[in-house]
């Protein structure tokens, strides 16, 4: 009986070292192919669709949003004491929002102009009066204080000081 019961496991252990997953094939001509990683263009792929999506998918409710339940602008009668705002003549809601919390007020963007039409009007006036006293200057020849550069004082004091000090340790 128990050798019976041993020639079935013989049997078995056969069968467990011919199985395909036990046994290894070497006699096959088995090659890795060598091919680019697509890791970067996935990778690629894969950001490109969720910052699409990240803002595709939000924009398209506003919009969708904007246009269904709030609608473009009507007109209608203004109130003498009411001025309007500059963001208040735009049609649509949107562009209402941008015209009033993204750009800047039209009014002061052209006084902002105007102050820098000035400033070059300022600017081109001095350089004319400079032409000017060059010119006088050049005709009469006898002026030269245009052509002086001032000299700072404060180095002049440095050395007056040194000197002193030097003089007091020297003495006579």
């Amino acid at each position: 009986m128990i050798l019976s019961t041993l020639k079935n496991v013989g049997q078995l252990t056969k069968r467990i070292v011919k199985s395909p997953m036990t046994q290894r094939t070497m006699s096959e001509h088995r090659e890795f192919p060598l091919l680019p990683s697509k890791y970067t263009w996935t990778k690629f792929k894969d950001l490109v669709h969720f910052y699409v999506m990240l803002g595709v998918i939000p924009s398209t409710l506003v919009i969708t949003y904007c246009n269904v339940f709030i609608g473009p602008a009507t007109l209608s009668e203004i109130p003498e004491d009411y001025t309007p705002k500059y963001w208040e003549y735009h049609r649509h809601p949107i562009t209402r929002f941008i015209a009033k919390y993204l750009t800047a007020n039209p009014q002061q963007e052209y006084e902002k102009y105007l102050a820098h039409l000035y400033i070059e009007d300022e600017k081109r006036c001095i350089r004319k009066l400079e032409e000017k006293i060059k010119l006088k200057m050049k005709e009469r020849d006898d002026y030269q204080a245009y052509y002086y550069r001032p000299v700072l004082a404060k180095y002049h004091r440095r050395v007056k000081q040194a000197s002193d000090y030097i003089e007091s340790i020297q003495g006579d």
